[in-house]
């Protein structure tokens, strides 16, 4: 088996994907919208295109000729892929899924009106009145984000009407390609939220990874854990929701299913609510990385790519990620390269490691490493929560500026 994979979209999840799939022997094209991104340093060839522009996108998929398309980004002309797979090009996890998960909307309602998944009442809007109008119906306080987006860009809560125009205004900054539309959805006051790793295969058995704890701040993760402690019930009903939706949108590959529990402390029976889903790796699943379970999800993607069969994911041990994010300070260098300092420290850290990605520029809160803790079966998160912290907390990044002249 020697296939060609294009990755569209290069950032560090896609570098991972890259790397576990030239272990099983591949030839990898990593694509994205800057050069120098953290895929195309370890791919087998690169190109840089706007991949929101349709007819570089079939330009560049007819030079190479993939054997198969993976996308990693959201902001892409994935309309394009219904004709990619008419041509005998495996799109992952399929046209279908890709198109759909691409775009809020289209997924929110298929789990929520036809799958009649459990979801928070939500509204879209493409004006500041429109707007206006979701937050009456919906009710405060409400989550607004764009359609389109990643990593949090564009997501706020609003509490007050003073707040509306605000999170309208910055929905439409963090907007990821051309799409000027928001979804505003009820805020679930929930007892806390999970990633379930949901694994499709080409035999037809779909897997389930331990499920994955997280916290979020300006809606992006700062650690998640693995295993996060659930009722089992709840957690059986979580991947039964997982496999309904992604059986409805077909294909092989990783998803990262997220759902926020609610009503399950002091005895009470919980609710799961269905909140996003990712067909591809996800972010908070970096914590795989810590040796969690006997295949990352990297690996796992790569291996459903491929239609090669995973038998079983076994967790090994616990484990946990902390972010690491440069700082809100080096807002006037925006766009310098990087420094990164402090690895000798992280280092010495006990059951620790890290990842530096290799991006090429810095601006605020952007993430450029991740850092990992494990311990033993039995061990509580907890701890190695704030280990990956205490190791993220020896990294850190500066901006390389050019001393005046």
């Amino acid at each position: 088996m020697n296939k060609k994979v294009m990755l569209l979209g290069s950032g560090e999840l896609g570098k991972e994907v890259v790397i576990a799939l030239q272990r099983l022997g591949q030839q990898v094209i990593a694509v994205d919208a800057y050069p120098g991104a953290p895929a195309m340093q370890v791919a087998d060839a690169f190109e840089v295109i706007n991949m929101l522009d349709g007819d570089a996108l079939d330009a560049i998929v007819a030079l190479h000729q993939p054997d198969i398309i993976v996308p990693e980004v959201e902001s892409i002309r994935t309309e394009r892929f219904y004709d990619y797979e008419a041509q005998g090009i495996q799109v992952v996890p399929s046209a279908k899924a890709a198109h759909y998960t691409m775009n809020r909307r289209a997924i929110r309602d298929l789990a929520a009106q036809e799958l009649g998944l459990k979801t928070a009442p939500y509204r879209y809007a493409t004006s500041l009145e429109g707007l206006q109008e979701g937050v009456a119906a919906v009710g405060m306080p409400c989550v607004v984000k764009p359609l389109m987006s990643s990593s949090g860009k564009g997501q706020s809560v609003i509490r007050t009407e003073a707040d509306i125009e605000q999170a309208w205004n910055y929905a439409l900054e963090g907007s990821r390609g051309d799409l000027a539309e928001i979804i505003v959805e009820a805020f679930i006051d929930f007892d806390y939220e999970i990633t379930l790793l949901t694994l499709t295969q080409a035999n037809g058995n779909t897997l389930f990874c331990p499920p994955i704890g997280h916290r979020q701040e300006r809606g992006d993760y700062q650690e998640s854990w693995q295993p996060a402690v659930m009722e089992p019930s709840l957690l059986e009903e979580a991947r039964g929701m997982a496999a309904e939706v992604t059986a409805a949108l077909g294909g092989h590959g990783i998803w990262g299913v997220e759902f926020f529990i609610r009503d399950a402390r002091d005895g009470g029976a919980g609710t799961v609510y269905f909140s996003e889903l990712s067909p591809r790796p996800h972010d908070t699943g970096m914590v795989t990385l810590a040796g969690t379970q006997n295949f990352s999800e990297f690996e796992l993607h790569a291996r459903a790519v491929l239609g090669l069969p995973v038998p079983a994911i076994v967790q090994l041990r616990p484990g946990a990620s902390a972010v690491v994010l440069a700082p809100e300070s080096l807002a006037a260098h925006a766009g310098s390269p990087p420094v990164i300092t402090g690895l000798a420290e992280a280092a010495a850290e006990f059951n620790a490691d890290f990842r530096v990605f290799g991006k090429p520029t810095v601006r605020p809160y952007r993430r450029m490493a991740v850092a990992l803790a494990h311990g033993d079966m039995g061990d509580d998160v907890t701890g190695l929560v704030e280990r990956a912290k205490a190791v993220a907390a020896h990294i850190r990044v500066e901006a390389a500026v050019r001393a005046e002249a």
